[in-house]
């Protein structure tokens, strides 16, 4: 009786569909690009589920301006279905790997027209809920300062200052050492000379006094005789 039950619970289980999860989409949050030049658009996502072979991707665009979206991409049952009608007719490539969970595009030919919000929605059968995610397209004639290079411009400027300070510091400090050395050693040539003088002084001085007691000798002598 209970393997008969439990054999029943396995069949009933298994008649269960299985439960959905969210799915979690990424793409970038905002990118710039010259006017006539072409952009990729990224677009994953992430799922508790095995990459489906039912896997979906779909894009959006929204001009700056207006509250209507288009679409302009749809990846579905392996096949993909480009923007061949709207302002991107003949400029969308899929260079996605749904295998890998990616559905990028790349927008070719970029012009002013291209500024605005594209969104991408991705779908994992059984993993179908979760909130599609936008990114911003923003079309220069010239691609302005971008705030990294801006920061990386002051931290070099800042470490370049750095390193001048302890290039002038460690000069000073050899500067300094050269000169007391160069007055140690003024000093002390100085010294030896005035010592060398002060010793040849009594020396000269006895000349005279010897000269003068051999001259009273020889005085004394004739004297005598």
């Amino acid at each position: 009786m209970l393997t008969f039950l439990a054999l029943a619970a396995v069949a009933f289980l298994g008649t269960v569909p299985q439960q959905s999860q969210s799915i979690v989409i990424y793409t970038g949050w905002e990118r710039h690009a010259l006017v006539g030049s072409d952009v990729r658009l990224s677009c994953s996502f992430f799922s508790w589920r095995w990459t489906s072979d039912d896997v979906t991707f779909s894009w959006t665009f929204r001009p700056d301006g207006s509250r209507d979206s288009i679409s302009i991409f749809h990846y579905t049952g392996g096949a993909a279905y480009l923007d061949n009608k709207g302002p991107f007719r003949d400029r969308v490539e899929f260079v996605g790997n749904p295998a890998r969970r990616d559905g990028s595009i790349v927008l070719k030919n970029l012009d002013f027209n291209d500024n605005g919000t594209f969104t991408c929605d991705a779908k994992n059968p059984p993993d179908i809920v979760g909130r599609p995610s936008s990114v911003r397209l923003l079309v220069f004639e010239n691609v302005p300062i971008q705030a990294g290079v801006i920061t990386g411009a002051i931290i070099g400027v800042v470490l370049g200052l750095l390193v001048l300070i302890v290039v002038i510091y460690y000069l000073m400090r050899f500067l300094v050492a050269r000169r007391v050395f160069n007055l140690s050693v003024s000093k002390h040539g100085k010294k030896k000379k005035e010592g060398s003088q002060q010793r040849q002084g009594p020396a000269a001085s006895a000349e005279p006094a010897k000269a003068s007691s051999d001259k009273k000798k020889q005085e004394s002598r004739k004297d005598k005789k």
